[in-house]
């Protein structure tokens, strides 16, 4: 089953987030802190926290929107959802975004009483690898993470595993950008990054525009071994 619990932010307020995995919560195993793309906690989000519960997490995805707009729940399908989209995303504060996460990262760990990762997509590949970085967070995914290479001097600070999942012809992300975040995290005792060649952007959005089910299925395939790995 799934539901929706509130979330008390570090300095004030409080925002929304979608749990998934019922059955899971209170019993000690692992959860995953889900983060979304530009779209809202949308469909692809709900369905990828299920997809998660099914495995044996505890799957939360927060409304990261809310000190915006809260409730965003768009898709990529049309003009106007875009421009909402990354009207949306310009107007995102990445540091609150990132305490935010933390809040909900507290309140997941309180569910599930065990260790705790977190995969992100797109905006929220971004927050995955800052959340690599800042938190106490066990394990974190990011799935073609965007703007990154304006954030190689938080490699330094990564002490927990990070898997990397990037497109090679990625529209968002420049091969400029690309080739510095490879270079920053090469050698890095704590990160793997995985090129997918001949992909575009969110490959793995079930759906989407450029989406790959081959390299879909690689990526997510590397993503349940990771998490296995690491948050058993």
């Amino acid at each position: 089953m799934a539901k929706t619990v509130t979330i008390t932010a570090h300095d004030g307020g409080s925002f929304s987030a979608y749990v998934a995995g019922d059955q899971n919560i209170g019993k000690g195993g692992p959860g995953i802190l889900v983060i979304q793309e530009i779209f809202g906690v949308n469909q692809v989000m709900r369905e990828i926290c299920d997809d998660l519960a099914k495995q044996g997490y505890v799957a939360l995805c927060p409304d990261l929107f809310w000190r915006q707009e809260p409730g965003v729940d768009i898709t990529d399908k049309s003009k106007a959802e875009w421009d909402k989209a990354f009207a949306l995303f310009g107007g995102f504060d990445v540091d609150k975004g990132v305490e935010d996460l933390k809040s909900a990262l507290a309140s997941l760990r309180k569910l599930t009483g065990g260790k705790v990762g977190t995969v992100g997509y797109c905006l929220g590949g971004k927050l995955a690898f800052l959340m690599a970085a800042r938190s106490d967070v066990d394990a974190a995914v990011a799935f073609y993470g965007v703007g990154l290479a304006d954030l190689t001097d938080e490699v330094k600070t990564i002490k927990k595993p990070l898997l990397m999942h990037c497109a090679t012809e990625d529209k968002f992300v420049p091969k400029e950008a690309q080739a510095k975040v490879k270079a920053a995290v090469a050698g890095h005792p704590h990160v793997t990054l995985h090129e997918y060649q001949g992909n575009d952007h969110a490959f793995a959005r079930v759906g989407g525009e450029h989406y790959d089910k081959a390299a879909a299925d690689l990526a997510n395939g590397r993503t349940a071994t990771f998490f296995k790995t690491h948050l058993s």
